[in-house]
């Protein structure tokens, strides 16, 4: 089975939508602390949890405990998304006689447990553990706690309660975010090591100043590190905790506060705030501008490849894009599935096979089974039946559904009916297998083109930008519409593969905030421009956006 990583991250996002309109509905709510254990609860739902939203008391369900219950928003989202309830019922959220009101409440049938006292969720998810084991039940308990309400006590009495009793059915997470209610972490109650400024991101950089995951240790648990937000490794992680016996698990989840939104991005103030009504649609648009950067390694070198590999995963490459070429659909020929294979135990990085080969639906399954997260093939090569088999083939293996098209070819009107549970799609913007190519400039009228047909179609996928991108041209790609963005000889071709992306994302982040200036502008004027200025109080980015505005003469 695949990683289902487009899947869950399109639900990501939809659950991160529903928690901005409840909370702002509702005038208050905790948008901060949802939206750092979004991908968290993201895989859960749509990779692990056994339940039944039809029989949320289902004897053998597995049980999820969210301690920090402010971040209720977070869980009820997602609850809708996963159809315990209708998506609409979110805007029900912290009104009289709603379900969903500000903690999880059992009124709320699937809610676990009741969250307000911070600290107590871990205790409670041992007595169910506890109460399985002892029933020889094989359901697991999943329980979601905070840094800030890491100072209590009871957290710890509770550590120590879980490892006596061995209880290797139970896997918490830290969602370790830095900040509490009232100021960081590290300047209240240190967990890692004390914070005496205000640059949050030095406990991220520096693995020297972690020191929670000793502490776990000392208590008698297995502990995971992770990044909080990268899917893939969210997945290992919970994986090996459920291969762990003898020994519960915590996965120590670095996150971001607020993440996917700028100004609420290591922000305090976010931790307990509602947005204003009137950034709503502000806020929305940056959800749907998130992008993906994805190193090309046949830019690099070809005698090599395992080392491009690991290239991209020390330079945080979103994911690998493998363009598979056999001679035949193109000139050129590169590597086919048994180099996949030899290459997937090098990292947890998705891969994304980009299939440049005649009669695709003969090989699809070689190249899932070898180890691809994403497949993509062309519309060139394919019908309506050949590109059904494909479709459902991925589908029902978690794979991610791609389709692409040549420079010259349009979307094909046998690909509509299928637009809508496609997760990306390539527009070429070079002929493929030629190598050396530049950006072909008609590729920006088609790109917007296809960008409103996919609208149309109820597309909720990627658009992928492929062949020629640089950071010339790529603030042009992201206003086309493309969200993912292949960069070949362009980061492969750079000797710091890191530095080339950080440049390919700052390139893309000046585009999506001019884009939102933009936005704003139209919404609401320079007043509505200055307040989203306003907002961005975390280091310099109040600046930049000053900058852009006063250039675009928008302010």
């Amino acid at each position: 089975m695949g990683l289902n990583y487009y899947h869950i991250k399109k639900n990501v996002l939809r659950a991160r939508k529903l928690v901005i309109k409840s909370t702002s509905l509702a005038g208050s709510g905790h948008p901060g602390g949802s939206f750092s254990m979004a991908e968290i609860l993201g895989c859960l739902f749509y990779k692990f949890l056994k339940f039944d939203p039809k029989n949320p008391s289902w004897e053998d369900r597995d049980r999820l405990v969210l301690s920090k219950g402010h971040a209720a928003p977070g869980l009820f989202s997602n609850m809708a998304v996963a159809g315990y309830f209708p998506e609409s019922e979110m805007e029900s959220l912290r009104k009289f006689g709603s379900k969903l009101q500000g903690h999880p409440d059992l009124k709320c049938p699937g809610v676990e447990f009741c969250g307000g006292s911070l600290g107590t969720g871990l205790s409670y998810s041992i007595g169910i553990a506890l109460a399985a084991k002892i029933d020889t039940k094989d359901h697991h308990v999943y329980t979601i706690i905070g840094d800030g309400e890491s100072d209590e006590g009871q957290i710890w009495e509770a550590a120590m309660t879980a490892s006596k009793y061995k209880l290797d059915n139970l896997t918490a997470f830290l969602d370790r975010n830095f900040i509490q209610q009232d100021s960081y972490t590290e300047q209240v109650m240190p967990l890692d090591e004390e914070l005496t400024g205000n640059n949050i991101s030095e406990m991220w950089k520096d693995a020297s100043r972690w020191k929670t995951g000793d502490k776990w240790r000392s208590f008698g648990w297995n502990v995971i590190e992770i990044d909080g937000h990268r899917i893939e490794q969210i997945e290992l992680a919970i994986t090996k905790a459920r291969a762990t016996k003898g020994v519960p698990t915590i996965i120590i989840s670095r996150t971001v506060k607020g993440k996917s939104i700028e100004h609420m991005e290591d922000n305090p103030q976010w931790h307990g705030k509602a947005p204003d009504l009137d950034i709503v649609p502000l806020i929305n648009l940056e959800l749907d501008s998130q992008f993906m950067i994805a190193p090309s390694i046949i830019a690099g070198d070809m005698t090599n490849l395992a080392n491009e590999v690991k290239r991209c995963a020390s330079g945080r490459a979103d994911y690998i894009h493998l363009d598979v070429m056999d001679g035949k659909f193109v000139p050129t020929k590169t590597f086919d599935h048994s180099k996949i294979k030899e290459l997937r135990p090098l990292t947890v990085i998705p891969f994304d096979s980009h299939l440049m080969i005649a009669e695709p639906v003969k090989h699809v399954r070689d190249y899932a089974e070898a180890g691809s997260d994403i497949i993509t093939v062309h519309a060139e090569v394919c019908d309506d039946s050949s590109f059904g088999e494909i479709h459902d083939y991925l589908k029902q293996n978690q794979v991610g559904v791609g389709l692409a098209i040549n420079p010259d070819t349009d979307i094909p009107e046998w690909s509509y009916k299928f637009l809508p549970t496609i997760d990306q799609l390539i527009v070429m913007s070079v002929v493929p297998g030629k190598s050396g190519q530049k950006y072909i400039p008609e590729t920006h009228e088609k790109m917007n083109k296809i960008t409103s047909i996919l609208q149309e179609q109820k597309f909720t996928g990627y658009i992928e930008a492929d062949g020629g991108v640089n950071l010339e041209n790529i603030e042009s790609c992201f206003e086309d519409g493309a969200r993912a963005f292949v960069g070949g000889s362009a980061i492969i071709g750079k000797p710091d593969v890191r530095e080339s992306i950080r440049d390919f994302r700052n390139q893309i982040l000046k585009a999506r905030r001019k884009t939102l200036i933009k936005k704003a502008h139209q919404l609401g004027g320079a007043e509505l421009v200055n307040k989203w200025i306003g907002l961005h109080v975390v280091g310099e980015k109040k600046d930049q956006l000053a900058k852009i505005a006063k250039e675009e003469k928008l302010i």
